[in-house]
């Protein structure tokens, strides 16, 4: 009754925390990172509508080329939008939703970015255009290396606020707009002193486009060839799964990107045989992962039980001289043993002691979980752990509690190593 009862209470907790992330991650992020995007397109729109009136009014290539390269921002703000409302969208024919038509659009309009640099460097080389300035454009080519300046710092401000590489990346290319608008500020100024640096300008601007439409393109076409995810994301996810003292190993881990969004599969083993069990704990794997690494979509688990040829031991000592303790929280020491079984042996031993000693409240489950650490398969004590916290606790955390009449740690492994099979 009790364990059924233990059961059903850390399928609720599962379930609740469960909750928890989704809530998280969806519901109060989302919406504020969709706000953000619709302020950084509604801005991008307004700097492109500025540059491109500014250079039909003096004819200014550099300034046509600056608007262009504010274009590629506001498609990024597109892209940010689509990404997040309708693209990941999932339906029958696609349960792995849409989030790839963001990283196709992307390549499409890298394509027609590097024809509009090719343009702007052709019309410089030619010679074709010559702007002619006032002192007004300066003052508002000036405007506009600010406002990108100011909503740049905002919305990475706001990337980091809401963990969203989405809205550092986007207002990483306002520092770009930044650069390229300078330039174009200098070219205007250089020009009212007599030094004709447009067609220059314009050409160093066509080269930021061409670099933003490489970039475009060889991310997108890394994300639609299922290329892996970055080398420190795979690591973090590992680290992720293997912090859970249920796993022994993680077999085989892989990723890729679909959007900004990431999918990972994991093959692990498991110090359990129980598939009910297994279950609940590949469902808590998967929510570790979701909360060490953001923009996760979906963490699939495949998990199969541990063929051990060595098993760990973890027995309650009083003394360092191997006496067992007859009480699990007022154990002094604890030994680790790891034993072969093919060669019926001790392979491995250490003995640690107990950091909770001294603690009163909840001593118990703290000096379980400080023991599921060290990933025991048996944990061995004189006390009787069964439907105790402790008992629970390095159970949840699969490791089988059994209880041993042996007062020495020497008695005890004999009798072990004897048994091993």
């Amino acid at each position: 009754m009790l364990l059924n009862a233990h059961k059903a209470a850390t399928l609720s907790s599962i379930k609740a925390v469960k909750k928890q992330v989704v809530n998280q991650y969806k519901k109060p992020v989302i919406k504020p990172i969709v706000r953000v995007g619709i302020c950084s397109l509604t801005v991008n729109l307004i700097l492109v509508i500025a540059k491109l009136s500014l250079s039909l009014i003096t004819g200014s290539l550099a300034i046509r080329a600056d608007a262009i390269h504010s274009l590629v921002d506001v498609f990024a703000s597109i892209a940010l939008i689509l990404g997040l409302v309708i693209s990941g969208r999932k339906s029958r024919n696609f349960p792995y939703g849409l989030y790839k038509v963001e990283n196709l659009v992307s390549a499409i309009i890298s394509l027609l970015l590097f024809f509009a640099a090719y343009e702007i460097v052709s019309e410089a080389i030619r010679g074709t255009t010559i702007g002619t300035y006032d002192f007004w454009v300066l003052i508002v080519m000036a405007l506009l290396v600010l406002i990108p300046f100011f909503f740049g710092r905002y919305e990475l401000n706001a990337g980091k606020k809401y963990n969203s590489p989405s809205l550092i990346a986007d207002g990483s290319q306002f520092r770009a707009d930044v650069l390229g608008s300078s330039i174009v500020f200098i070219a205007i100024l250089a020009q009212l002193f007599g030094f004709p640096l447009d067609r220059i300008a314009a050409g160093i601007v066509a080269l930021f486009i061409g670099y933003a439409a490489w970039g475009l393109l060889v991310n997108s076409m890394r994300v639609l060839l299922d290329a892996s995810v970055h080398h420190d994301i795979i690591e973090k996810v590992r680290s992720a799964v293997q912090s859970q003292p249920e796993v022994s190993t993680v077999k085989d881990l892989v990723g890729r990107n679909s959007g900004r969004f990431i999918f990972m599969e994991a093959t692990i083993t498991m110090r359990t045989t129980d598939l009910k069990k297994a279950h609940l704990i590949s469902q808590k794997i998967e929510q570790t992962v979701k909360e060490a690494v953001p923009n996760i979509d979906r963490v699939l688990i495949h998990y199969e039980p541990e063929t051990k040829v060595q098993n760990r031991y973890a027995v309650t000592l009083e003394n360092r001289d191997g006496e067992i303790s007859e009480d699990f929280g007022k154990s002094n020491y604890f030994a680790l043993v790891d034993i072969d079984s093919r060669q019926k042996k001790v392979v491995w031993q250490e003995i640690v002691a107990n950091p909770y000693l001294d603690v009163e409240k909840g001593r118990g489950i703290k000096i379980a979980e400080f023991l599921l650490t060290y990933k025991p398969d048996v944990v061995i004590a004189r006390e009787n752990l069964t439907h105790k916290g402790p008992g629970y606790a390095l159970d949840d955390g699969g490791a089988e509690v059994r209880r041993t009449e042996a007062k020495s740690l020497v008695e005890l492994l004999n009798q072990l190593t004897a048994s091993a099979s």
